[in-house]
């Protein structure tokens, strides 16, 4: 049952051949075996899981089940749970416990989810391999001897979804924390469209920027989680009142003479990539080529000055949304001589470097001398960006580009801050522009590990993106059932 998809259970379930119980018990065996080891869970919640199951199994018993009843998930710990801890990987929420519900999170409990529990990432989101969790680091199921990052920050569901311990789940994508992980974890990753999916509940790292979306090991499972996760919340200021259908299997884009515009980013061209990302994206693009579609260079002239603009905006935000983190209201309280020393102490004691590395930087841009020299400034070259995308779709209909430059990294790799900031160099414009974009598998490199591309499209396209993206999972065909990839 482990190696299921999503679609493959729901069809299952729905004959009788399988309960929601069966396959609950059996990722929870999966997960007294190997969750220790992949560090992929935060808080599990098994009594929880059971009694969803056992919901879910009347449900489908007397004939009312609903879009996703008795699928096991797992929760990026961003997500407020009610009366269930939410940590945000962070020590200075170590002990919170939520008294409402995310809209997300209560979206996959009205659609019959179940939940495993709450999965392991980099603390508040900020974070490229999850190692700055106060839990520690989850590592890939992948070639597990070698001990490789499973990315950031939403690693701790992409760990559990490749290795078999949760048949989906959530992340939060900021500037890659979706698609960056997925794309070494050889699994399906989407950012919507900024405002399809709700951010109320949702812990907050840099609000103009924070996109919930799903991940699952198919584009087809991903596209049922989306179908789940998104719609208009009036809670949330941000979300967009725009409906999205999206039904599943996902229809082909290509094929039988539909004519489709493809465009490659020509500023992409000189940047380092490793061969078999080379490689692989040309076949791929070949491939897409062999369908009848019609491949266009387009322009993104500042694309390649997204990565500072956005580690100039999305600290800023941080700055202002950790604020609250004071130890008065909830969380972490460490006690000082006064008021202003228990803020300093809770803080320092409560946040790990890369959260206080991201906040000096963030207060320091939002400083009256450098708010025009640096935040504006990235505002400006934000604008350009969305501008560029905009015009490059009036040449092409979607997008492709590589989702990294290469394959995991062993976890223990020594790179420097900066070098962690420049992993995100292919994701983070997408970002910036608020635009739909999936990592999907496109094929294994020489190593034996995976590697992602990305298919991007204009704003609330999201169905025409994972539509591209199916035709890209077919012609990789990777098996990354959770038994094969780790031999049991």
């Amino acid at each position: 049952m482990i190696d299921l998809t999503i679609t493959e259970a729901l069809q299952k379930l729905k004959s009788g051949e399988i309960s929601a119980t069966e396959l609950t018990r059996a990722h929870l065996d999966r997960i007294e075996k190997y969750g220790k080891e992949l560090n992929c869970f935060i808080t599990l919640t098994p009594e929880r899981a059971l009694s969803d199951a056992a919901a879910a199994d009347e449900r489908i018993k007397n004939g009312t089940p609903r879009a996703l009843d008795g699928i096991p998930i797992a929760m990026k710990d961003l997500f407020a749970t009610k009366g269930i801890r939410t940590t945000a990987a962070s020590h200075i929420l170590e002990n919170f416990v939520p008294q409402y519900e995310s809209t997300v999170s209560q979206n996959f409990i009205d659609a019959g989810t179940v939940l495993l529990g709450k999965s392991n990432l980099d603390e508040f989101a900020m974070g490229t391999f999850s190692k700055t969790s106060y839990f520690g680091a989850p590592i890939s199921p992948w070639q597990m001897e070698r001990r490789l990052n499973a990315g950031g920050s939403s690693g701790g569901t992409t760990s559990a979804v490749a290795g078999g311990l949760a048949m989906g789940g959530t992340g939060t994508d900021t500037g890659g924390s979706i698609r960056f992980p997925c794309s070494i974890t050889g699994l399906v990753g989407v950012k919507p469209t900024y405002g399809l999916c709700s951010r109320w509940g949702c812990v907050a790292f840099a609000s103009s920027l924070d996109t919930p979306g799903p991940i699952a090991r198919t584009v087809d499972d991903a596209a049922l989680l989306l179908s789940v996760m998104a719609g208009h919340d009036p809670k949330d200021s941000t979300s967009a009142n725009v409906k999205t259908e999206i039904s599943v299997p996902l229809k082909p884009i290509l094929g039988d003479g539909k004519k489709l515009r493809i465009g490659i980013i020509k500023e992409f061209a000189d940047v380092k990539v490793s061969d078999d990302m080379k490689n692989l994206f040309e076949k791929r693009v070949a491939d897409l080529k062999s369908l009848g579609a019609e491949v266009v260079e387009v322009s993104i002239p500042n694309i390649l000055d997204a990565l500072a603009a956005y580690y100039v905006i999305a600290p800023a935000e941080a700055s202002s949304n950790l604020a609250r983190y004071d130890g008065v209201r909830y969380g972490l309280r460490v006690e000082g001589k006064d008021i202003y020393d228990t803020f300093k102490k809770t803080r320092a004691a409560g946040f790990g470097d890369e959260v206080k590395r991201r906040m000096l930087i963030g207060t320091a841009v939002l400083s009256s001398s450098s708010y025009e020299v640096y935040f504006m400034q990235a505002a400006r070259v934000r604008r350009m960006i969305a501008d560029s995308f905009n015009r490059a779709f009036e040449q092409c209909d979607l997008i492709v580009c590589p989702s990294g430059a290469n394959t995991a990294l062993p976890l223990d790799s020594d790179l420097t801050p900066l070098e962690y900031y420049a992993l995100d160099l292919f994701t983070v414009a997408m970002n910036l522009a608020g635009i739909p974009a999936v990592s999907v598998p496109c094929g294994l490199a020489s190593n034996n590990l995976p590697l992602g591309m990305q298919v991007v499209g204009k704003m609330f396209d999201d169905v025409c993106v994972l539509q591209l993206a199916k035709h890209i999972e077919q012609f990789a065909n990777i098996d990354n059932r959770p038994t094969k990839i780790m031999g049991k």
